[in-house]
């Protein structure tokens, strides 16, 4: 059976072949079904062309409506079958990769109307499944009546074989964040997957729905779609897992698509990180103590345990909360260098010890292997504090203490020579990749030397479908004043409306406000983290008087029709000054320039392109944000608007007060 979904000549290019069926595709197939002849996937599918004959790296910049997702699809389909090795999909979160699969979805169209079978499967990250071990801490820990019927009734569903030892004949998903839809952020936290599970010695791995995922998306042939964050983990992890005997997180590859493009340096930097916490560490060493063990390396431990204990105090103590951030920043002095010195070197007596111990073989293999790792990561962590110059570190804080988050201040260097170094297609796609044509920002930050580059704007009559409105707050009482005025917008689009916030510290801030207006009584509000996000986005779509309220949908939601008439930007998105963006201001001379207002206007743009999705879309965006008082500002925010739609500054109507 042929492989392709063209008759395929081995005596020609195969790049040449598949663009040649691509371009059939769009002139002919695809209208033949009834979708619309678009300029700008003919004009996409020649760049990509290139950038996969060469094996080379493109930034794809086109706007809504353009169709990208298709080219991209068909290339990377195309790519793989003749690879024989999937293409994997790096969208920038869980709800985009949602968007992509849904029944509704590009791959689904695709595959009915070109008539062919396409194998994609998902390679969701560990945060996204049940832990069953948590689950049970949770199920017997003392929690309200709530907590306890929602545990219970989770139990209750998990699949037989969970319980049971028999070989399982086929698989059967389960445990994914999207199956419990109405659990919110907070009660998701204490049953699902987190860093700190240490899943090499848990005994329930093979029975565990992370894992039976993990051997099942491995088999693809077409498409892995993962988010940024798994793919860079993956990347961070593949040398370490071969040196362990262990598969890497993903199977090899023909090509990689980074959809929304520009939030990989996020996810890089989240991924090349060490995490630190005093419970875990604990838990794991005392394991050398089950067994019979020598007086000075029991000694050792007990002093290791201690030193953590006084690190961690020392931590508290010398970091303070950031605003509109969950984090920490920590203030480095002599007291705590000196408690964090302490501890590496009870890590390093602990080491030593265990290097004679091992000859004496008292201690079970597996659980030394275990230790040790444990401690070689947090050795290695704690030593980039002799330079804290190239360092970003912070702290946070969950309901069992704080822990410590250490990361490398570079990323680039790391990406260059793991990720852009291999002769590989690589493809990133997304609206918003450039800042008037210049893709230097994302380049340099990324460490990508060469590239491919191109742009096309979106085909939409934005003049005409599109209306900006730039509230002016001129009483004394800000606060009170922006609320009026963005009930009375409301009010003006009958809800319909997405509200994007730059922080959670500020959303909670308006859920909180919102309470004590009894107008806002005749609107139904739904809040991001109150349920699994694709379930929300879902139940806005279908209740089309609604409003969402958001912090990480300014890319990637794709609501068309009334139901999302309304886009309020509530601020306008600049960075926090929480260490990562602190750490970025200080290697630059015009750090407001260099840093905030690059990261701003990127997010800014995302942000309104959630309005019009569709040629039939229309409606208003409202832009809130104290910095638009500042000309300079103002003026690159009206510059990213699309060109003839009409702006309005209005002002709250008193009179009426």
């Amino acid at each position: 059976m042929n492989n392709y979904p063209f008759t395929f000549d081995p005596k020609q290019p195969f790049v040449q072949q598949a663009s040649d069926w691509i371009a059939d595709v769009f002139y002919e197939k695809l209208p033949e079904a009834g979708l619309e002849l678009r300029d700008e996937q003919i004009y996409m599918a020649f760049q990509l062309e290139r950038a996969y004959n060469e094996k080379q790296t493109i930034f794809a910049e086109a706007g809504v409506g353009t169709g990208k997702t298709m080219v991209y699809l068909l290339y990377a389909i195309c790519y793989a079958r003749y690879t024989r090795k999937p293409a994997v999909i790096a969208c920038a979160d869980e709800s985009l990769i949602e968007q992509l699969v849904k029944p509704e979805g590009d791959i689904a169209k695709l595959a009915k109307h070109l008539d062919f079978t396409i194998d994609a499967r998902l390679g969701k990250s560990p945060d996204q499944y049940l832990c069953l071990n948590k689950l049970d801490d949770f199920r017997t820990s003392l929690n309200n009546q709530e907590d306890d019927e929602v545990s219970h009734e989770i139990y209750r569903g998990l699949p037989s074989f969970v319980h049971s030892p028999d070989t399982m004949q086929a698989f059967y998903p389960y445990g994914n964040r999207k199956d419990y839809p109405n659990l919110n952020d907070e009660q998701w936290g204490k049953l699902g997957w987190d860093v700190f599970q240490d899943c090499m010695v848990c005994s329930r791995r093979h029975r565990c729905g992370q894992t039976l995922s993990r051997e099942h998306y491995r088999k693809s042939t077409d498409l892995i779609i993962c988010s940024h964050d798994f793919y860079m983990e993956h990347i961070w992890t593949y040398e370490a897992r071969k040196r362990e005997g262990q598969l890497p997180l993903l199977p090899e590859h023909s090509s990689v698509v980074f959809d929304e493009g520009h939030l990989l340096e996020t996810a890089a930097q989240s991924a090349l990180t060490y995490k630190l916490k005093h419970a875990v560490f604990e838990s794991i060493i005392i394991r050398l103590l089950e067994g019979e063990v020598r007086e000075s390396l029991a000694v050792a431990i007990e002093d290791a345990i201690s030193q953590s204990e006084q690190m961690f105090h020392s931590l508290e103590k010398h970091s303070h909360k950031v605003p509109a951030s969950d984090r920490r920043e920590i203030i480095l002095n002599d007291d705590l260098l000196r408690e964090v010195n302490r501890f590496r070197d009870t890590i390093a007596i602990v080491e030593e010890e265990l290097v004679f111990e091992s000859g004496l073989y008292s201690l079970d293999e597996y659980q030394l292997k275990i230790v040790e790792e444990h401690l070689e990561m947090i050795h290695l962590a704690l030593g980039l504090f002799v330079n804290p110059d190239r360092l970003i570190s912070w702290v946070e804080e969950s309901q069992d203490g704080i822990h410590l988050v250490i990361m490398p201040k570079l990323v680039k260097e790391v990406l260059e020579e793991r990720v852009f170094s291999k002769r590989m297609p690589i493809v990133f796609s997304s609206a918003t990749l450039s800042l008037n044509g210049d893709f230097t920002y994302i380049a340099d930050s990324l460490g990508i030397s060469n590239y491919l580059s191109f742009s096309v704007d979106s085909p939409y009559e934005y003049q005409e479908k599109m209306k900006v409105v730039l509230p002016k707050l001129v009483t004394n009482n800000h606060k009170v004043e922006k609320m009026q005025l963005a009930l009375d917008l409301l009010h003006q689009s009958e809800g319909r409306a997405l509200i994007l916030f730059p922080s959670r510290e500020e959303m909670e801030q308006f859920r909180q406000d919102i309470l004590l207006e009894q107008v806002a009584s005749a609107f139904r509000f739904i809040f991001e983290g109150t349920g699994e996000i694709s379930h929300l986005i879902s139940s806005f779509q279908n209740d089309e008087a609604s409003i969402l309220c958001a912090v990480t949908l300014w890319e990637g939601l794709d609501v068309p029709g009334p139901s999302l008439s309304h886009v309020m930007i509530w601020s306008l998105p600049f960075p926090s000054n929480d260490p990562v963006f602190a750490a970025k201001r200080k290697d630059t001379l015009s750090p407001f320039a260099d840093v905030d207002m690059p990261h701003m206007l990127l997010r800014f743009k995302q942000g309104i392109g959630r309005l019009i999705r569709t040629r039939e879309d229309q409606g208003v965006v409202t832009i809130f944000g104290e910095e638009m008082k500042d000309i300079a500002v103002k003026e690159k925010i009206l510059a990213l608007l699309p060109h003839g739609v009409e702006v309005e500054e209005i002002t709250l109507d008193v009179s009426r007060q």
